[in-house]
């Protein structure tokens, strides 16, 4: 799955917004071909900063990215953002433009035929699962739900390798963002994709990632995989972050206890 070379590789990278603190400080990752990296950390840790980084949404202060052997600042922005899918958070369709359109957006910025777009939409909604009937209604008629089923489709459309993800299912109800969770992690498998998740929610990264990144203060607090992570956080941060699910699963156990048998 992966090869010697990184899909994303991230070198001494900080970031200021105003000259002085910095948002990120001194990140080194490498994100394997294939791999399925979550991003973990409090508000303000750097997580969001540190993911737009990577396709030049925000340009780092200092320090390098290469996305796929290339150095990421000696690529067209623009081009670069076009290779690379982006799943936002909120959606973020045009409200505009009609689901097919939204869909169409990247694919028409690469000149595609009309014919080929038109068949690529109707692939692209089977393939998160929505009738193809949704194609010509705009984003508010979607439950929420589907609204982020078409951000997932829009970030794949033009077959990207890498796909960047910004709190993706975090705007939908617990039963959506587990069937929409469950079905991007089956597209990644399929396609082989390469992608970074920011997350707030830890078990959500345990459930879907290969390996875990642990943010704090723009710093890179623990980095490895999912299980070795849950089995061995490091220091005590770390710790308490990772042991959430498990705190978590006790609680509920103990309260279908105190409710009694079924």
């Amino acid at each position: 799955m992966q090869t010697d070379r990184p899909a994303i590789a991230i070198s001494d990278l900080w970031k200021s917004y105003d000259g002085a603190a910095f948002a990120v400080r001194g990140v080194s990752l490498d994100v394997g071909r294939g791999e399925f990296l979550a991003l973990i950390g409090a508000s303000g840790s750097g997580k969001t900063t540190l993911l737009k980084c990577i396709n030049r949404l925000i340009e780092p202060t200092r320090g390098n990215i290469a996305v796929e052997g290339t150095d990421a600042a000696s690529i067209d922005p623009v081009f670069l953002r076009r290779r690379i899918g982006y799943v936002f958070q909120g959606v973020g369709l045009f409200p505009h433009l009609s689901v097919a359109e939204n869909i169409a957006v990247t694919l028409r910025l690469l000149g595609w035929d009309e014919t080929a777009i038109a068949a690529r939409v109707g692939e692209m909604l089977d393939l998160v699962r929505l009738p193809r009937g949704l194609g010509s209604r705009l984003p508010a008629t979607l439950s929420g739900g589907q609204g982020q089923r078409v951000g997932v489709a829009r970030a794949l459309a033009a077959k990207p390798r890498i796909v960047l993800m910004d709190e993706p299912f975090g705007a939908v109800d617990p039963i959506a963002r587990d069937a929409l969770a469950r079905d991007y992690r089956a597209l990644h498998d399929e396609f082989g994709l390469t992608t970074v998740m920011v997350t707030h929610d830890v078990l959500e990264a345990v459930l879907l990632a290969d390996r875990i990144a642990v943010m704090e203060a723009g710093e890179l607090a623990a980095c490895g995989p999912t299980k070795e992570l849950l089995a061995n956080p490091g220091r005590a941060s770390v710790r308490e972050l990772m042991d959430m699910p498990r705190r978590q699963a006790e609680r509920v156990r103990a309260l279908a206890a105190a409710s009694g048998p079924a």
